[in-house]
C-alpha cells in the first residue's frame, strides 16, 4: 500500500513516501501533497524515497507534477534516498537525486 507522511520544518516540506508508486497509488499521494503545498507554500519540497519499493512512470509524473506546482510559487523540489533500482529509472527520465 502506498503512503505518504508529511513533515514541515519552517519553509521545508518533506514527503516521506512508502510502498509502490504506481498508477493506483500515486493519485492519493498527489492530492495529499498538493493540498499541503497549497496551504503551506514551501520553499523546498523534499520527496524522500527511502521506503519506496517499486516505481513506474506514475512516480515520474508525481515528481514532475510537484516540480511544476512548487516552481510556480518560487520553490524547488529535491528527491532523496532513492533505492538503486529506482535511481536508474530516474536517471533515464533525466531526474537527479541528492543523497
Amino acid at each position: 500500500m502506498t503512503q505518504v507522511t508529511l513533515k514541515q520544518d519552517g519553509k521545508t516540506l518533506t514527503a516521506l513516501l512508502s510502498g509502490e508508486l504506481d498508477h493506483h497509488g500515486t493519485s492519493l499521494l498527489r492530492e495529499t501533497i498538493d493540498e499541503r503545498i497549497s496551504a503551506a507554500a514551501p520553499a523546498i519540497l523534499v520527496l524522500d524515497f527511502a521506503s519506496v519499493t517499486f516505481m513506474d512512470s506514475s512516480g515520474i509524473g508525481l515528481i514532475l507534477g510537484r516540480h511544476k506546482l512548487v516552481s510556480a510559487i518560487g520553490g524547488v523540489v529535491m528527491v532523496q534516498n532513492v533505492p538503486a533500482g529506482i535511481k536508474r529509472t530516474l536517471a533515464i527520465a533525466g531526474i537527479e537525486s541528492r543523497e
